[in-house]
């Protein structure tokens, strides 16, 4: 047990007026004292010193030495001495000296093997950090049994970021009752992110009030996207003033799409200064939509119309079709005939707009979140909820969905293999576990599928 951690030490602190006594018996050889007078020296400040009593009382067998001498190294000395002496505490069963040998050799050496066994020598010794290590390993090589095991013996002793991750685990095996077990009790122990994720997915189940709830507790700890889901439900109850605060408050968090939502709320407020500032935040930092929006209302409300031009260039040039018209338009006003016919002649496609169900873009966060972690690569919610938002859109007005595929392949004449890989991956998104996430490259393909569906269907 380390001298510097503030716990109880393995034997009794030594005092300035024991070192003639300790000193006797070091000399004799009791490992002990030896161990309490380097101690007396490290409290001191003198690490030479402490170093030498401790390597003579670990020689006598004093497994506290050993583990002091191989934080000494790890500080101080050289990653081979720091290793050995951690070697020696942990193969008597000391479990922290294992956990500071399995990181040292994951971190300084890459060696994942030697690692992983000491790690299991510790968890299995009761060490709540080198469960949640443990569980962690397990899931980056996809033994997700094996990580849910070593995940709930953390999350049970307490460990609530192991109890934040067997939610995501279990909301992507399908587990339903799992996901909500787990991440009401990360809620309980203040993973604000466990109460933003268990409101998206009860607001997925279509229980809008125990959603705001959790919502409600993850913005009382500042979680930005909480703050957001906050300002919309105000804004469906057209409260116009509360939506505000809570988009203005994600918003300062940096939350792009609550700078853009800031702007709206603003407008729709006759705040033209509150408005440009949130659009000219939403703008820089790459917005498209909160970019033409911020050009319009430098038109409209202050007469800039080379601000106009500028930050509706800046849309355009990011895909965004409205835009380019408009860019198209001012150009030829002024003159520039030859770039306004560019943009006219080419504008970028319109671009999906529609408001998607809550119970959509809930789903769509929570596939995204849950695709990321670990270093995964995350979906893009907006191309997901445009995925999910076609389908209910183009599907709308039909009151049996028995044969919903054969329908859409007959109206809109699209292959059914394309029409049955979208709605595979739509049904994987709304109701994980029957299938894999699908990857980037697939959300791309039925993305497209989806487009066409629209265009076929007249629909933008």
């Amino acid at each position: 047990m380390s001298w510097w951690q503030g716990e109880a030490p393995a034997v009794p602190a030594p005092r300035v007026g024991d070192e003639a006594e300790l000193l006797l018996a070091a000399r004799a050889g009791d490992a002990q004292a030896a161990h309490r007078l380097g101690r007396l020296h490290a409290q001191r400040g003198d690490r030479s010193a402490a170093r030498h009593w401790w390597e003579m009382a670990a020689s006598g067998g004093n497994v506290d030495s050993a583990f002091n001498l191989g934080i000494w190294h790890e500080k101080h000395g050289s990653l081979e001495e720091a290793v050995f002496w951690y070697e020696r505490a942990a193969g008597t069963g000391d479990a922290e000296a294992a956990v500071n040998l399995a990181t040292l050799l994951l971190e300084q050496r890459g060696d994942l093997e030697t690692a992983r066994g000491w790690f299991e020598c510790a968890a299995r010794a009761g060490s709540r950090p080198a469960a949640r290590r443990l569980a962690l390993i397990c899931e980056d090589a996809g033994e997700l049994n094996a990580a849910r095991e070593w995940h709930r013996r953390a999350a049970t002793d307490g460990d609530t970021a192991c109890a934040h991750d067997l939610g995501f685990l279990a909301y992507s095996a399908g587990d339903d009752e799992e996901t909500v077990r787990w991440w009401e009790f990360a809620t309980r122990g203040g993973q604000a992110d466990s109460a933003y994720y268990l409101g998206l997915f009860l607001q997925a189940s279509r229980d809008p009030e125990a959603a705001e709830t959790y919502f409600r507790l993850a913005a009382a700890s500042e979680h930005p996207g909480a703050a957001a889901q906050l300002g919309g439900i105000a804004l469906s109850r057209g409260d116009l003033r509360t939506a505000r605060g809570w988009y203005e408050r994600a918003a300062g968090a940096g939350r792009v799409e609550a700078q853009r939502m800031a702007g709206f709320v603003c407008v729709e407020l006759g705040d033209s200064t509150g408005a440009s500032h949130w659009f000219g935040r939403a703008a820089a930092g790459g917005d498209p939509e909160a970019a033409f929006n911020f050009g319009l209302l430098l038109i409209a409300e202050f007469g800039d119309l080379e601000g106009g031009r500028h930050w509706f260039r800046e849309a355009a040039l990011a895909g965004h079709h409205q835009a380019a018209v408009e860019l198209g338009g001012l150009l030829t006003a002024a003159g520039q005939a030859g770039e306004a016919r560019r943009w006219l002649a080419d504008p970028p496609p319109p671009s999906w707009d529609r408001t998607a169900e809550p119970e959509l873009y809930a789903r769509a966060e929570l596939a995204a979140a849950a695709t990321g972690r670990r270093g995964g690569v995350s979906l893009a919610v907006p191309a997901l909820t445009e995925v999910l938002g076609t389908w209910d859109l183009v599907t709308r007005p039909l009151h049996d969905h028995a044969d919903v595929i054969a329908w859409l392949v007959a109206r809109s004449g699209l292959h059914t293999s394309a029409i049955e890989h979208l709605a595979a991956v739509r049904v994987t998104l709304l109701r994980p576990g029957g299938a894999p996430w699908p990857s980037p490259a697939e959300i791309e393909h039925v993305l497209a599928t989806a487009r066409e569906l629209r265009r076929r269907f007249g629909l933008r």
